[in-house]
């Protein structure tokens, strides 16, 4: 008995070992000068993922797709943008910002992208232009430069919610919107300000068709550690408006906890809200740079693009002037 019960162990302790082996090995690439059959980054080994969901609440399923081959076709437009600014009232400070917009002639829904902690370089840019590319006129303010913040700042500063305010009026007064409303579309840190005006400035009541963002930071950045792990900015049990958010699957726990659990709330509570979770990417996969990007981040991102801007020309739609 025990020598039999010693066999089945080495026996499981090898297949252990090799699993363990093929788990490192398919990992790597040709970069790093060993063996890979793979051009891109390997996921679960074993197996591959599945959803139970019925048909009807797998929001992303497409009949005609599945059964006739056809795939959306998406809007693309040559990208014009130059430097503008406006004044926030409350204060007087004056906001620089970029003004994205088709080059084709003629009005187009406005949308007000706002940058996160990493502020508002050229990867960051690239998010609002490709929302202009599917055929948005597109405002992104540069709140840190207008308040003279280093990027990527520990603090939060209030009065920068003001500046992203502001911005919505000097928006919608802009000849080539076609639109009555805006959307917001931000991503990390920017989500937080555009959550905090659409609620708190109540601006979701006459002035904010819908809310977009990437793996936003849905707490006060000023609060302590235990406030950003296990709990969410109470703000957003009182966004109305329609939203959708996207998050990487390997993205930070404590940014993943805190917004999934206020989108529950959310949905107790009958808001229109969808969180797309996408698998096999983590933080940032919408601009990392090329020399570390993935062939996930780019299907993510692709995704997200098409995804969004639907979202948003939907909602916006019912504004048009």
């Amino acid at each position: 008995m025990i020598l039999r019960n010693m066999t089945s162990f080495v026996r499981w302790t090898t297949v252990c070992a090799f699993l363990a082996l093929a788990t490192s090995v398919s990992g790597q690439s040709l970069h790093d000068g060993k063996l890979s059959a793979s051009d891109t980054a390997v996921g679960r080994t074993l197996e591959a993922p599945v959803n139970t969901r019925p048909v009807s609440q797998k929001f992303w399923w497409n009949d005609d797709w599945y059964d006739q081959g056809a795939l959306a076709v998406p809007v693309n437009h040559k990208v014009t943008e130059r430097d503008v600014a406006y004044d926030n009232p409350k204060d007087g400070t004056e906001v620089p910002a970029v003004m994205f917009r088709p080059k084709t002639k003629g009005q187009f829904p406005a949308v007000l992208f706002q940058h996160g902690r990493r502020g508002l370089d050229e990867f960051v840019k690239g998010l609002a232009r490709r929302v202009a590319a599917r055929g948005f006129v597109v405002l992104a303010p540069d709140v840190y430069s207008a308040r003279f913040i280093d990027i990527r700042p520990i603090e939060h500063l209030p009065e920068t919610e003001g500046d992203v305010e502001a911005g919505i009026n000097f928006l919608l007064k802009q000849p080539d919107v076609s639109t009555s409303r805006i959307c917001f579309f931000s991503h990390t840190r920017g989500g937080y300000y555009t959550l905090r005006v659409a609620t708190v400035m109540k601006r979701q009541d006459q002035d904010v068709a819908c809310y977009v963002s990437f793996y936003p930071h849905w707490q006060d950045p000023n609060l302590g550690e235990p406030m950003q792990v296990y709990r969410y900015a109470l703000e957003a049990d009182k966004l109305k408006i329609p939203t959708m958010l996207f998050i990487g699957e390997y993205d930070q726990y404590q940014r993943r906890r805190s917004l999934e659990t206020a989108v529950q709330s959310m949905k107790t509570a009958g808001r229109d809200v969808t969180l797309i979770t996408y698998p096999g990417v983590g933080r940032g996969f919408d601009f990392r740079p090329p020399n570390v990007r993935t062939f996930a981040d780019d299907l993510a991102s692709k995704d997200a693009s098409m995804r969004s801007a639907a979202f948003m020309r939907k909602h916006l739609n019912a504004w048009k002037k």
